[in-house]
């Protein structure tokens, strides 16, 4: 169990916006930082992360928390793996007590996978430095690609040794369950006996985001036709190719910095690449370009730029993938090389400087890339010409943005010689095509709504709910200021000079938490809403039995659901939905304003609202009947309206106190 000294270390270290930034292109938004939710399917930024107050909100999904909660919903990580995550991320040294029984039987399935790939990863690598099988043949086979201890450590590269169950041995010696190695893929089990996947091959760890090994691609380096060159973990809980870009826990810093990123195929093409100096490179593992992969990019970069061998065949093919990249609403770029070469090759024999140089010279957009290709191919036959133009404006149908296809349309006119309106008008009918189509599926999903509206009772519209909205002002105001002293306005009930009794007001000094809990519990309001009154209690209560309050940590020990409540609360103020609190009756603190007017101010109008709600109950029970007795009903409603014009008075001098200061 790791120590309550490492965890406070690492809390004191963190900062959201940089953990999230190896994740998410952020962009700065005033006080705050935004950018694509990394949970959902968006091209308009609705993440936001707030540096002042160490929080994140994405507001697509509903999702928040601090740097921990992010690593826990986006990596799954466990909070002790979170924590570990970050000790390491900011060089802070794990201090751990002795892990009970009790807790290592806590660890879920998915958690035991990670540890079982990571025992392998482990072995893979011991086994390269360390057996003499594994020196002769993998160590030397990687000197022969050109990589250097430095970047075949950096890499985690190892070697699985050619014995039918050394990986399944060893690590069913080491405690690891036969049940896991099965689910990883590292082991294959038979009816009568169990083998390694990877027997006899030189290994690639296929690592997530943040570090964490999925699963690994084996290369063989025999000439054993039966078998495949390449063979990559089968799918699983942890591994699912189609999600995963290889390199792209090394490259992640690198894209972000350079808005950029190289797309290439293999492996030995990314290391090669970083090995040079040009680290913004990932690869899809020689599967075909998926939108999720795509997608992956596009939290750190909007420019992809792919790098192809010269082999005519291969760039064909991969034409989908650049489609796919603009459809996903990025911008794309391809660069090729010499023939005979390959982005391994090409940067082992090229100097960093000259590499670069290379690459900024050649790359070109793709619709010049797609003219230039298939125009080799249509040579002067007109009809594969009027084809090749057809391919060309379906890939600019692709792009979401109205302003790129223009541009686009203009450029393809340009260099294909053709007129903008015949290109337009081809773009048009395309356009219409999909149109069509969406339509006819929306329809299909509407038709679906109907038939659920019609099993399901009407629900009347609710307008804007100013006691939940005031509701939220109260926590916010606990959660931001509850730790901090002010001053508040008392009003006290004292004898004069001449024995009268009158109100006299003074100033006295609380904590904002304590002030908020006296005055709630002296008019006994309870908050109505159920999550809010859940989160009043808990933070209340936090107060009163911790010296300090540290909003990170506070969040840290929530249960997930409260988490995200108070996350959306802190991060409320982000949303430009929310907006004319004033024409509400709501009032928000400014600039000048101090936070004990704020305070006052806001418990006032809860008061104001929630007496004007008591006179609209009382006001229903009165009977219209000549001969019934309304009198006390009506002797409680003006005594509560007196009550809603001390109030509004109150209200009135503590405004008019903040405008004159």
């Amino acid at each position: 169990m790791i120590t309550k000294e490492t965890i406070d270390k690492v809390y004191d270290a963190v900062r959201v916006e940089e953990v999230i930034g190896d994740y998410v292109q952020l962009k700065r938004a005033g006080s705050n930082f935004k950018g694509l939710s990394p949970f959902s399917d968006e091209r308009t930024p609705s993440f936001m992360v707030s540096p002042v107050k160490q929080i994140w909100k994405d507001f697509s999904t509903g999702k928040g928390g601090n740097a921990i909660a992010f690593l826990m919903e986006h990596e799954h990580f466990s909070y002790p793996e979170a924590i570990r995550y970050l000790a390491k991320k900011y060089n802070i040294e794990i201090e751990e007590t002795q892990r009970t029984d009790e807790e290592k039987e806590a660890l879920n399935e998915r958690e035991s996978m990670f540890l079982v790939t990571e025992f392998a990863s482990q072995y893979f690598q011991k086994q390269l430095w360390e057996s003499e099988e594994g020196k002769a043949i993998a160590w030397t086979y990687f000197k022969e690609r050109g990589f250097t201890n430095d970047t075949i450590k950096k890499f985690g590269l190892g070697y699985s040794p050619n014995v039918w169950d050394a990986l399944t041995k060893e690590a069913q010696a080491q405690g690891y369950q036969l049940e896991f190695l099965e689910k990883t893929g590292l082991t294959i089990v038979g009816e009568d006996k169990t083998f390694d996947r990877f027997k006899g091959r030189v290994m690639f760890p296929i690592q997530s985001m943040s570090g964490r090994v999925l699963g690994f691609g084996g290369r063989i380096l025999t000439n054993d036709k039966k078998a495949a060159k390449y063979l990559n973990s089968p799918e699983s809980d942890l591994y699912h190719k189609s999600k995963v870009l290889y390199g792209i826990s090394h490259a992640k810093q690198a894209i972000a910095k350079n808005d950029n990123c190289y797309l290439v195929e293999g492996y030995t093409d990314v290391i090669q690449m970083h090995q040079t100096g040009i680290e913004n490179v990932v690869a899809s593992s020689g599967t075909a370009l998926t939108p999720d992969q795509i997608r992956l990019v596009s939290r750190l970069t909007k420019n992809i730029t792919v790098l192809f061998d010269g082999d005519a065949a291969g760039l064909r093919a991969s034409l989908r993938g650049i489609d796919l990249i603009l459809e996903e609403g990025m911008n794309v770029k391809v660069c090729t090389f010499p023939d005979g070469d390959d982005p391994d090759s090409f940067a082992k024999k090229t100097p960093l400087q000259d590499l670069v140089a290379y690459l900024d010279t050649n790359a070109k957009d793709f619709i010049q890339f797609k003219a230039s290709l298939l125009m080799n191919e249509a040579k002067n036959d007109p009809i594969k010409k009027a084809d090749l133009i057809r391919d060309m404006v379906v890939s600019i149908s692709k792009i979401p943005d109205r302003i790129k296809r223009e541009v686009y349309i203009q450029e393809c006119s340009r260099i294909m010689d053709i007129s903008e309106d015949v290109l337009f008008n081809t773009l048009a009918q395309l356009l219409k095509k999909d149109l069509e189509e969406l339509g006819k599926k929306h329809k299909e999903e509407q038709k679906a709504f109907e038939v659920h509206r019609n099993e399901t009772p009407n629900q009347p519209v609710e307008g804007v709910n100013i006691q939940l909205l005031l509701e939220r002002k109260i926590i916010e105001m606990l959660l931001l200021y509850g730790d901090s002293e002010d001053d508040f306005e008392d009003v006290l009930i004292k004898a004069d000079e001449n024995g009268e009794m009158v109100e006299v007001k003074e100033m006295n000094r609380y904590k904002v938490f304590h002030r908020i809990y006296l005055s709630l519990q002296e008019d006994e309001i309870e908050l109505a809403h159920t999550g809010f009154k859940q989160i009043y209690d808990d933070v209340i209560q936090y107060f009163y039995s911790n010296e300090n309050f540290e909003l990170d940590q506070y969040i840290a020990q929530l249960p997930p659901e409260l988490s995200q409540e108070v996350t959306g609360i802190l991060m409320n103020e982000e949303r430009e939905v929310l907006h004319n609190w004033e024409a509400k009756n709501i009032l928000v603190k400014g600039k000048d304003q101090s936070i004990g007017q704020y305070v006052t101010e806001t418990i006032l109008t809860l008061r104001w609202y929630w007496v004007n709600q008591i006179i609209d109950e009382l006001k229903k029970e009165i009977s219209p009947e000549a001969d019934s007795d309304n009198t006390s009903t009506l002797e409680m409603i003006v005594d509560y309206l007196g009550l809603t014009n001390v109030f509004s008075k109150k209200l009135g001098r503590v405004i008019s106190r903040h405008r004159l200061n």
